[in-house]
Parts: structure tokens; sequence; C-alpha cells
């Protein structure tokens, strides 16, 4: 029954050319519906380029004392987004691109305030600012626009975290670089070297100082003894002191006599210095004269310069005469007492005068030379005899000037000092006069003294030797910092001396020295970047899917399957009218009058059971499905492209779907009529929302996550989705099961629970009928 059912179906089927065609409509239809969706749907966040997005920079940049340099964050997004693809950037005055999210020319806007980069500098002031863009968004345009403009934003905002984050890190370490390698520098080096020996010399005074505090205290020692003799040595210094009287009057005379001596040197010097300067005034003109005169008689020329080189020589006698009345000087000098201040700074004026006559004298004796040596080329090469000439000539000028710092030399320091000297000779002489004559009282008075003196003694020795102690204690300290700083120096420059490896500080310090060199010459744009996302992310896709429209392709092909499933019930009829069943069971071309009215199940009588008719018109419907899902699943991956690792599951999901769907539309519209044809429908928007096919069922309300597992479309679309990617254990045979399990209450609503329904779909059928416009 039920294959002569299917028989006749398919004859009527394709009894003519529209029937075939609309035959073959029914089946590319549902294809068509997915493979448009699909397409469209193919990669849409790939092709975002097109959306555009304006972009402001109002930012007036920042400079400041911690940072030299201006620093402008908004022209940084600008030149990054230059480059960005991800969106179609507009870059636009801040009026233009509001107005422009307002009017719908751009999807979004963003715009970088005044202060953007001063609010990003409070980072390293106590008042911080939170830097913020202005973010404009119309969001009527389209649903996903302004998702995908969100994330554009999102990106810029993390780029200028990142950057900004980079750029204080690179700073900082190519500060810190800088530093090491100036330290490691010969300059620095050298300041370690002027440093150590500048410590040395601190160690060796303040221990000098302990020794002579320490002498100091021994000679106290014998303070007792001095202050016994005190008496007697003063009784003596009386009687010497009348002595040294006539020896001090002798002594003013010789003074005045110095004074007059001094002066006198000082005219006759200067006299001698002036008609030296002068003599080379009229020798500078008798080598031009001589020059001159090359040309017209060149022997005439080099006997002047002869004559001339003959003068300068003669000239060297005076400088002697001055150096030896120098040195007569120096060595009376030398005969005053050491205590005298101003000896020891004249004997520095009178070497110095005595270094520049030589000085002089040289330079003399060096235009004696090239006079004589000019003499014998002016016969021979004019132009080497012109170049003589200025050599000469700026000798000459060598040789006044050399004078004149002698002059002057003398003037500034040798006579003030000579001056200074008689004076205090002098006064000298007076003070110790008037202190022999205050002498005898004081040796009376000194009796007196004494007696105390032996008493303070004692408690100074005491004192004396705490200080010697304390500055032996910071010798010590500075030796010790030498030492380090030396250790430092070598762990500095990585040398070995192969030490006995008991110095453990010093393996630190140069562990720490090794790690900054190894800072110091890693990439510090490198460092910078680690710094500003130390957290790296690593996409590991399990079960990777290829594109976007790979990933929807489950959803829409099942979805077009369902809409397949309605489009049949829609097109073909579900019920068997009486003349096929008689036609069927060989009766002719009516029932008999006794099967009743038309309806289900009137020829059961005759074997046409009601099971048959179900099964029997539902083998068109279920061809027809398969070659929907067929088609569908061939065009997805063949056509389009679409991701399946594992092609044969990927068409069995399509098959088993469009049979289990196709029986439930058949079986709702062969139950309800077209009452069920609306319930499709109705349960075709619940499993759009409620399939997790575009959303996570995670993420959608309560009721749809609780209506999730009694619906086919979630099972059908994650064994498709196994199918494309991979199955995790037996993930892909129990979504084929649970799918499968949707046809027992389909069928057992076919064919149990139908009949009791019949009736009642009857009554809805007249009553629609009834109203002449259902």
């Amino acid at each position: 029954m039920i294959w002569g059912i299917f028989k006749r179906d398919m004859c009527h089927a394709t009894r003519n050319v529209i029937a075939v065609i609309v035959s073959m409509g029914l089946v590319v239809v549902p294809a068509l519906y997915a493979w448009f969706n699909i397409a469209a749907s193919w990669n849409p966040y790939g092709n975002t380029k097109a959306l555009k997005v304006a972009v402001a920079n109002n930012d007036k940049g920042y400079k400041s004392d911690l940072i030299p340099v201006r620093v402008n964050v908004g022209e940084t997004i600008i030149s990054t987004l230059h480059a960005n693809d991800q969106l179609d950037w507009q870059f636009v005055k801040s009026d233009k691109a509001i107005d422009g999210v307002k009017s719908g020319e751009y999807y979004a806007a963003i715009v970088i305030p005044k202060g953007f980069s001063a609010d990003m500098m409070t980072l390293f002031s106590p008042d911080i600012k939170h830097a913020q863009l202005k973010y404009y968004l119309n969001e009527k345009i389209n649903p996903i626009a302004p998702h995908i403009t969100d994330q554009g934003a999102t990106t810029v905002v993390n780029t200028i975290d990142k950057t900004f984050a980079k750029t204080i890190a690179q700073v900082g370490l190519d500060l810190a670089s800088s530093i090491l390698h100036y330290s490691q520098s010969p300059q620095m080096a050298e300041y370690m070297r002027n440093l150590n020996g500048n410590l040395t010399t601190m160690a060796d005074t303040l221990s000098g100082a302990s020794q002579q505090v320490t002498s100091y205290s021994q000679l106290l020692g014998s303070a007792n003894d001095i202050v016994d003799s005190t008496g007697k040595l003063l009784a003596s210094a009386t009687k010497a002191g009348k002595q040294a009287q006539n020896a001090l009057k002798q002594g003013k005379s010789g003074a005045t006599s110095f004074t007059s001596a001094g002066a006198n040197v000082t005219s006759s010097v200067n006299t001698a210095l002036d008609q030296v300067s002068g003599a080379f005034d009229q020798v500078a003109a008798k080598v031009n004269k001589a020059f001159d005169a090359i040309g017209k008689d060149s022997d005439t020329a080099a006997s002047q310069l002869t004559t001339l080189s003959e003068q300068v020589s003669s000239s060297e006698s005076l400088y002697d005469t001055y150096i030896t009345s120098l040195n007569h000087m120096h060595e009376s000098v030398e005969q005053l007492p050491d205590s005298d201040s101003a000896k020891q700074a004249l004997l520095e004026a009178i070497d110095r005068e005595i270094t520049l006559l030589e000085a002089a004298k040289g330079d003399s004796q060096k235009l004696a030379q090239q006079l004589k040596d000019a003499s014998t080329q002016v016969t021979q090469d004019t132009a080497a005899a012109e170049r003589s000439r200025k050599e000469i000539l700026n000798c000459i000028t060598s040789a006044k000037q050399s004078i004149s710092n002698v002059r002057d030399d003398y003037a500034t320091n040798v006579k003030p000092k000579i001056d200074a000297l008689a004076s205090t000779v002098s006064t000298l002489i007076s003070q110790t006069d008037s202190m022999i004559t205050q002498l005898s009282g004081t040796a009376d008075d000194l009796d007196d003294v004494t007696g105390d003196v032996g008493t303070n003694v004692t408690s100074i020795r005491s004192t004396l030797g705490a200080i010697a102690k304390k500055l032996d204690s910071s010798a010590a300290t500075v030796k010790e910092l030498i030492t380090k700083l030396e250790t430092g120096g070598n762990a500095g420059d990585g040398n070995s001396d192969g030490g006995d490896g008991d110095n453990d500080a010093s393996s630190s310090d140069s562990g720490e020295s090794d790690e900054l060199r190894a800072l110091a010459t890693a990439n510090a744009s490198t460092l910078s970047t680690l710094i500003s996302a130390p957290v790296a992310l690593h996409r590991v896709s399990v079960y990777p899917i290829a594109n976007y429209g790979s990933a929807m392709a489950p959803f829409y092909t099942i979805l077009s399957i369902w809409v397949g499933a309605i489009i049949l019930c829609a097109m073909l009829k579900v019920a068997i009218s009486d003349r096929e069943k008689a036609h069927v069971l060989g009766l002719g071309d009516t029932l008999p009058r006794v099967a009743g009215p038309s309806g289900p199940g009137n020829a059961s009588r005759w074997g046409l059971r009601l099971d048959h008719e179900y099964f029997g018109r539902y083998a068109i419907f279920a061809l027809l499905a398969l070659l929907q899902g067929t088609l569908v699943c061939l065009g997805d991956m063949y056509f389009l492209g679409v991701q399946a690792n594992h092609a044969l599951q990927f068409l069995a999901v399509g098959w088993l779907a469009a049979l289990v769907f196709s029986n439930i539309v058949y079986t709702l519209t062969v139950s309800f009529g077209d009452i069920g044809k609306a319930v499709a429908v109705v349960l075709l928007v619940m499993q759009v929302a409620g399939s997790g096919g575009t959303f996570p069922i995670e993420t959608l309300p309560k009721f749809f996550q609780m209506l999730y597992p009694f619906l086919p479309f979630p099972h059908a679309i994650d064994a498709m989705h196994a199918a494309m990617a991979g199955s995790y254990g037996n993930e892909y045979l129990l979504d084929m099961v649970y799918l499968a399990l949707f046809l027992i209450p389909s069928l057992l609503l076919g064919l149990v629970l139908r009949k009791p329904v019949i009736r009642l779909n009857n009554w809805v059928s007249r009553n629609l009928e009834s109203t002449k416009v259902m």
C-alpha cells in the first residue's frame, strides 16, 4: 500500500514540465536560502574597511622639565591610524566629525581633546588625571556597526596605552643604558682614578695628622722639663737680647740699603728692557729695508742681514747680565729666615722672571739665526727670501712680546715683593727691638706661670691621644672605601684577577654588574614593548574554523532544511484523496459508498490503513527533503567552500535533519492542517532565537536556556560543527542520536495520537471554511 501510494505520487509529480520545474524548485529554493545567507556573512568582520569613522585631533601637546622634549600623543595616534586599515578612518576637524556622525556620514567619531597629552603626563605628578577620548556613535544606522566601531575605538585606546607605556619604559631603559655606558667610558675611569688618588692623599694626610698629634703628645711629655729650664733660658735670653739690640741697629741700616738697591735695580731693569725693545724696532726696520733691496742689490741686503744678526747676538750679553743679577738676588733672599712669609713668594717671582728672561734670550738667539740664514738665501731664492722675511718679522714680534712679558712680570710680581720684603724686614726689626725690651719683664712673670703648666700638660696629653685614635680610625675608613671602589671598578670592567674567592661581596657586585651590562646591551625597544605588554596572548585554536562564513554555515544550513520542510508542506498535499485511494486499492476511480465521507482512514476496511496513508504520502516528502539536504550540503562544501573536515559526516547530518524536520512538519500538517503549518513556523521562529547558532546559549535569556535542550536545531547544529571541525569523544554520535530521538514524538503524534484529533481537526476546518475568508 505504501509503495503504491509513493509510485502514484512520483508519476503525478513528473507528469508534465510544470510539475518537474516545481519539484526542482522545491529542492533548490532552500539551498538558495542557505547559500545566500552564508555567502553574505562569509567575512563580515574582515570587510570593515568601508566603515567610515572620523578622527579629530585637538591635542596641543605637552612639555615639562621632567621630559624636556615636546610630547604630543594625539599626533602619535593619528600617525598610527594612518597605517591602520581596520576601518575607513577619516581625519577631519572636530566640528565636521560630530556633524558627520549626526548626519549618518560617519558611523562613529573619535575626538582627541586639547589636554590629552597633558592629562596623560599627570602620571608623574601628585594630581593624576584620567586621559579621555570623546567617542561619538550613531547607533540607529545599523545594529552591528556600533559593535564593530566600538572594537575599533577599543583598539585605539589599547594602542595608546601600550604606546605610552612603551615610550616611558624605553626612555627609562635608554637612560639606564646611557648611565651604564658612561660609567664604563674612559672619562668615567679617569674620574675614578682621580677620586682614588684624592682619597689616597686624604688617607695619608689623616695618618700623618695622627702621627703629628702623637708627636705633640710626646713633645708635651717633656713640657715639665722645658718649664723648669725656662727661667734659665730667659736669663740667658735677657743677656743675649742686649747683644741683639746692637745687631738690630746694623739690620736697620742694611734694610735701608736693600730698599735703595731694589729701587736702583728696578730703574736699571726698565731702562735696559726699553732699550732692547727699541732695538728690536730698529732691527725690524732694517730687516724690511734689507729685504726691499734684494731685487736691486742682493749682496748689500745679505751684508745688512749679517750685520743685524751680529747685533742681535751681541744683545744676549744683556740677558746674561740681568739673569746673573737675579740669581744673586735669589741667593740673598734665601738667606732670610724661613718664617718670613714674603720669602717664598719672592723666590717664586724671581724664578719666574729668570724663566721669562731665558725664553726672551731664546727668541733673540732664534732671531739671530734666522737673520744669518736669510743672508745666505737672498742671493739664491727670492721666494724663499720672502718667506724668511715673514718669519724674521714674526720672530721679532715674538721677541718683543717676550721682553714685554719680562718687564710686566717684573713690575707686577718681583718689584712689589721686593718692596714688601724690605718693609717686612724693617717692621720685624722694630718689633724684635720692642720684644727684647719687654723680655726682661716677662722673665719675672713667667716664674708664677710655670707652677700651673705641669698640671695642665697631663690633661692635654690625654686629649691628644684620643684625637690620634680617631684620626687613625678615619684613615682606615677611607682606605676601606678606596678598596671597595677599586673592586667595583674591576667588576665593572669585567676583568678577573684570579682572586682567592673569599670576597663574596665582590662576587655579588660583579654579578650585579653583569646583569646591568646585559640590560644595557639588550634591545631597548624589545624590552620596552615587553614592559608595556608583559602578557602576550598566544591564541591556540581548538577545532579551528576557517572563516566566519564556515562558522555560520551550520545554522543557515539547518535553518534552510527546516524552511524546505515547510515549503514542501505548503506546496504538496498531505491528505490522500478518495480517488487516489481507490486507484491504489484497484477499485476504480471512486471508493464504494460504504466508505463514508472523505477523510483519513475511510478506506481501512479494504486494507488501506491510516499508517499506510501516513507513510505512503510521507515517502515523497522524505525523498524531496533528502534531495534538499543533499543539495544544500554539497553546495556548502563544493560551491561556497565551507570547511568540512569530515564530508560524509557533514552529509549525514543534512540527511538526518532533512528526515527529522520534514517528518515533524508533515506530522503537524497532517494532524492539524493549516494550524499545524502555523505551529511549524512558530517552532522555526523559536529555534532561530534559541538554537545557539548565532549567540552562545549562555548569553540568551533564561527561558531560551531552559527550552534549548528540547529543540532539534541545537543538536543538529552541534553535530554539523563536529563534522566540520572534529569531534570530542562521542560528541558527534550523541548529537545525531539526540536529533533522531525527535522522530519518536513526531511518529507518536502521526500514528497514535492523530486519531483523537481527526474529528477536532475536521471541526476546525469546517468552521474556518464557513468564514468564506479562511
